[in-house]
């Protein structure tokens, strides 16, 4: 039966777009249906499966003249006891709720993985061999655009972080009986985010959670830190609170008991450590260095051959089962959340913008449960602890480990279960910016709010205020940008944010500003608002939050010395409002002042300065943080470095000055 595999995938999974040519569906996959209430997948066949696993990967590999087969190699039995004996799922919707999940943490193993669903049918066999082709979607490492992905890896270090996401949802918010499964090599444990992530699994014993630790000894440059010592391995996740169980990772049996030892472990995860060789069964080959990340070259046809031999059955005509899901999980509704009232503010009262994300957080809860509040032990800061107070449930402590939090995040909305908020200080987010950049890989649509940002923070010093989130966030690809400037403008990010593609970041404060809209006022991601204005204004000032409290008091006094500001809040940083931008730009006379509490790489400015591109007879001056700041109270702060009211009379008059 032929059929186009794109639109198969359509009918099963959506709007997916995997760029796979047409194939045939083989028998295997067709009666796949049929076979769920047969007997179990056969020990033999587990292993004819693993050889299989071994041979796809290297002939894929080799075609693509680039790859890991030494590594494939290595989690070969693992995943063929995983995929056709121990998970559930339902191989005609990989995505679906009530499937069991997998994390290939060291993603690139990728051709094993491809391999896998190739033997299940899902992948066409013919298309392994344009593994890392620019046209195919079996990229070097896994990614989303493959329907059986949930996060894009190979970054390493991070998918227990995902896991742990997966498993939080699954046994706290929607107490069903999936289980998660994450793959992770021995190399990537030198990687401190694992210990993040194993120590949040622990704390919240997640026993729906199976972390599987490939050990084959080797890193990319040489030997692990631990090399075959298991023992160390098993003593250092014992002390963590896993349920500990040391296997040869290329006995099938082992790993049968192993699996099934796991699934009835209560009330603390476990962990499978599995010694393995990285080049099992490939001779001259096997358990020796300097073979990460090769294809076999001249090696190829000999190890082919000696893994053909040992194939019991017929290849690409094993008869395997898998098992189905054991739940119905019914869908979650995470479109067009509003907030349930509202913002209600008196114009002139002072309120803080992290004030107001943990009022809209609370206010989006009540009309919709699907809202999921993470946080790094700064709830009372952040105020994301209003949603604690007001629905335990929706919040999760992810205390002083930032990576994990947001990988947790990441975890906890694959699959559309919740709409994640991840938030803590905005300047303690930069250590977790692998773990981002990898969210906008893995098309995640996380929520991160960073408050406390720059220097208006005033005597916490410069550890505390970050002056470098905005150009972080700006220059990852899917993420748009909030930088709310009082507490209605707060609510509606938080809302607009709720229901946005991609990623998004929310820049709250830490001091109470005063609200200067009505509580009617209409918000657009991309569309700045004006907020002062007149016929006769002199310059444009584009300024937000705090320095727009600045630029307000100084149109106060040019105002009485005849000079007009016209001050735009942003409201988005990215995407930057480049229409609304030329037009009052011209409207001043090509004069524009940016005034931001933030250093000038990557800002405000560089935002308005590329949306001026192209424009002629305009001038921009750009004030922002240009050292490394001090701590002092907020006003000193301000008028130390140059972006309070003061300072800002003193721009507008030189480019006034200046004949511009």
């Amino acid at each position: 039966m032929s059929v186009s595999f794109n639109l198969f995938c359509k009918h099963f999974f959506g709007s997916i777009n995997l760029k796979l040519k047409s194939f045939n569906i083989s028998s295997r996959f067709v009666t796949f249906s049929e076979r769920k209430n047969m007997g179990e997948t056969s020990i033999d066949t587990l292993k004819d499966l693993a050889t299989q696993i071994r041979i796809s990967s290297i002939e894929s590999t080799s075609a693509a003249s680039s790859g890991h087969p030494t590594t494939c190699s290595s989690c070969a039995e693992i995943l063929s006891v995983l995929f056709f004996r121990v998970m559930r799922y339902k191989a005609c919707a990989p995505r679906e709720p009530s499937n069991d999940r997998f994390v290939l943490s060291k993603g690139h193993a990728a051709p094993a993985l491809y391999a896998v669903w190739a033997e299940i049918g899902v992948v066409p066999l013919e298309e392994l061999k344009n593994l890392r082709h620019i046209d195919s979607d079996l990229e070097g490492h896994p990614t989303p655009r493959l329907s059986f992905v949930d996060v894009g890896t190979g970054s390493l270090g991070q998918g227990l972080a995902i896991a742990n996401g997966m498993a939080y949802i699954g046994k706290y918010v929607e107490e069903a009986p999936y289980r998660i499964y994450c793959l992770t090599g021995d190399g990537e444990c030198a990687e401190g985010s694992i210990w993040e992530s194993i120590n949040f699994a622990s704390y919240y014993k997640l026993d729906n959670l199976c972390l599987i630790i490939d050990v084959n000894r080797f890193g990319q440059a040489g030997p692990t830190m631990f090399d075959h010592d298991l023992e160390s391995y098993r003593v250092r996740l014992e002390a963590f609170g896993f349920n500990t169980i040391v296997i040869d990772g290329h006995n099938v049996e082992e790993l049968i008991s192993a699996f099934n030892c796991a699934e009835n472990t209560k009330d603390k995860p476990a962990v499978i450590i599995a010694k393995t060789m990285k080049g099992k069964n490939f001779p001259g080959i096997e358990n020796e260095g300097n073979w990460h990340g090769k294809p076999l070259g001249d090696k190829t046809e000999e190890v082919l051959k000696h893994l053909k031999s040992m194939l019991k059955g017929e290849s690409g005509k094993f008869d395997f089962t898998i098992p189905s899901p054991n739940c119905k999980i019914p869908a979650t509704n995470i479109s067009n959340v509003t907030l349930s009232k509202p913002p209600d503010y008196k114009k002139g009262e002072k309120v803080a913008t992290r004030s107001a994300y943990g009022t809209a957080l609370v206010k989006m809860v009540e009309t919709n449960q699907n809202i999921m509040a993470f946080d790094g032990d700064m709830r009372n800061s952040t105020y994301s602890e209003y949603l604690l107070k007001a629905s335990p449930k929706n919040f999760v402590e992810c205390f002083i480990a930032e990576q994990n939090m947001i990988g947790v995040a990441i975890g906890a909305c694959t699959r559309n279960r919740c709409i994640a908020f991840a938030s803590t200080f905005a300047a303690f987010l930069t250590r977790s910016f692998d773990q981002i950049r990898m969210a906008a890989i893995s098309q995640s649509n996380v929520n991160i709010c960073g408050s406390h940002c720059g220097i208006s923070i005033g005597h916490d010093g410069p550890s505390q205020m970050a002056l470098e989130d905005l150009a972080m966030f700006r220059s990852i690809p899917t993420c748009t940008v909030f930088y709310p400037s009082d507490a209605v403008a707060t609510e509606r990010a938080v809302e607009l944010a709720a229901n946005t593609k991609g990623i998004t970041y929310i820049r709250t404060t830490r001091a109470a500003t005063t609200v200067f809209y009505d509580n009617d006022q209409k918000f657009e991601i991309g569309k700045a608002n004006i907020i002062l204005q007149s016929d006769c204004d002199k310059v444009l000032v584009v300024a937000a939050c705090v320095t727009i409290q600045e630029a307000l008091e100084a149109a106060k006094s040019l105002a009485s010395a005849g000079i007009g500001l016209r001050i735009m809040d942003p409201f988005t940083i990215k995407p930057i409002d480049k229409e609304g931008i030329i037009k009052h730009a011209n409207d001043v006379n090509g004069r524009v002042l940016v005034v931001e509490d933030h250093y000038a790489e990557g800002g405000i400015g560089e935002a308005v300065l590329s949306a001026l591109a192209g424009e002629k007879n305009v001038t921009v001056k750009l004030a922002s943080v240009k050292e490394v700041p001090r701590s002092g109270d907020t006003a000193s702060v301000l008028k130390r470095y140059g972006i309070d009211s003061c300072s800002i009379i003193g721009y507008v008059q030189e480019l006034l000055q200046c004949g511009c």
